[in-house]
């Protein structure tokens, strides 16, 4: 297992050169400037000034050299400054990270949580009024854009009941400062209910439709039947037997969904201006933050190849059929 580990963690490095070639040659081909950019409309920076800023930034060069002065403050640690923010590229990512990781955090929680008791009755009551109730939510959870159902919860709940519809914080308490830990914690946890409920719902969907159908597939199998035969219960059979077998496929998809946690938030993060990673992106792809935009797509693309490393590993621990070679 540790020389599988080993090899597929070897595998990752020419894999995410390629990944970091490719997305810098995507940003240089971006029109406009970069330099024009962090200066803002209407500077009136001279030429020289203009050099001196590009040098800082490490824009000057053609593109190969910067690439590689890029590369090699990367591999020290050195993710440069950002263009929108005016700070370290280190900084703002931590800080974008854990916003975007505490409200996706609760979304899976909720999301898992409710998918797999609905699915398991869903296939348990094959065809009934229960599983076509949630068959039909599935349906239009799965064809509705997240930004379309958050569109709809916005003015059909948010306004009406007056909940807060944008940032992770009232912009006010910041500046006057909360009274206590609690205040703030409360304060957060009302900025969080309006996409918190468009992101489970839109995972629910997907999720309840996965364990219904890896739980018909176990129930139908012999070992069941015989299970069955012996006069165990029915919640034995189905959270005993058939459930832990149907749990296989489910540890697969909970590696894949923890790079989901934050690549699959941009849109949600935009619309609600949720400080989280997905909305510092696309503000950084508009202002041409190369530093920025390469950082976080570097991360990305390293969850992801750890969330694939993850559920193979997670796969051949629980099913002691599966030999790793």
């Amino acid at each position: 297992m540790l020389k599988y580990i080993a090899r597929r963690l070897l595998h990752l490095i020419p894999v995410m050169i390629v990944i970091s070639i490719a997305i810098y040659g995507i940003m240089e081909l971006m029109p406009g400037d970069a330099v024009q950019a962090y200066l803002g409309v209407g500077s009136g920076v001279s030429v020289e000034q203009q050099q001196q800023i590009k040098e800082q930034l490490g824009l000057d060069g053609n593109i190969v050299e910067r690439y590689f002065n890029w590369l090699g403050r990367t591999l020290q640690g050195d993710f440069g400054r950002s263009i929108l923010k005016r700070a370290p590229v280190s900084e703002i990512i931590g800080e974008s990270v854990w916003n975007t990781f505490l409200i996706n955090f609760f979304g899976m929680i909720f999301g898992f949580g409710i998918s797999i008791p609905v699915g398991i009755k869903s296939a348990v009551n094959k065809y009934s009024k229960f599983d076509n109730f949630w068959t039909v939510f599935s349906l239009l959870g799965v064809s509705m854009p997240s930004f379309f159902f958050a569109m709809i919860l916005i003015f059909f709940v948010g306004i009406p009941l007056g909940l807060p519809l944008t940032l992770m914080r009232d912009p006010m308490s910041v500046v006057r400062g909360y009274p206590s830990l609690w205040a703030e914690i409360v304060d957060v946890g009302r900025h969080m209910i309006m996409p918190l409920i468009v992101l489970t719902i839109s995972s629910l969907a997907s999720l309840t439709r996965y364990v219904r159908n890896a739980t018909l597939e176990v129930i139908n199998q012999d070992y069941i039947r015989t299970a069955r035969s012996k006069g165990l219960s029915e919640k034995v059979v189905i959270y005993k037997h058939a459930f832990r077998n149907a749990l296989l496929p489910i540890v697969t998809l909970l590696g894949s969904w923890i790079p989901s946690l934050f690549g699959g938030s941009l849109i949600l993060e935009t619309i609600f201006k949720w400080p989280g990673i997905g909305n510092t992106l696309h503000e950084a792809i508009f202002k041409q933050d190369t530093s920025l935009v390469m950082a976080i797509n570097i991360f990305y693309a390293m969850l992801m190849l750890a969330g694939n490393l993850l559920a193979d590993i997670s796969y051949a621990l629980v099913d002691p059929r599966v030999k790793v070679s």
